[in-house]
């Protein structure tokens, strides 16, 4: 599995702020959890990193650290 967070450069929807918004992880399968940090925090579970990536992405205004160093490409949920 790996671990990484979201790095907000811009908040599109006005909900998170800027800055470290949520930890997540990609489960082996492809699964992901996220954290959401915050007032009103919560913990979403995904079907794949690449819904994670569609939906939270926002359009490059939101930037995707693994924290073991590799790249996003190397996902593992076969997309």
């Amino acid at each position: 599995m790996r671990t990484f967070h979201f790095e907000r450069i811009h908040d599109v929807s006005g909900t998170s702020g800027c800055g470290r918004v949520a930890d997540g992880v990609v489960f082996d399968d492809g699964q992901t959890v996220v954290h959401w940090f915050g007032k009103h925090s919560s913990v979403n579970v995904y079907h794949s990193f690449s819904d994670v990536e569609w939906i939270h992405g926002h359009q490059g205004n939101t930037q995707i650290v693994f924290h073991d160093g590799g790249k996003e490409e190397a996902k593992r949920d076969g997309k």
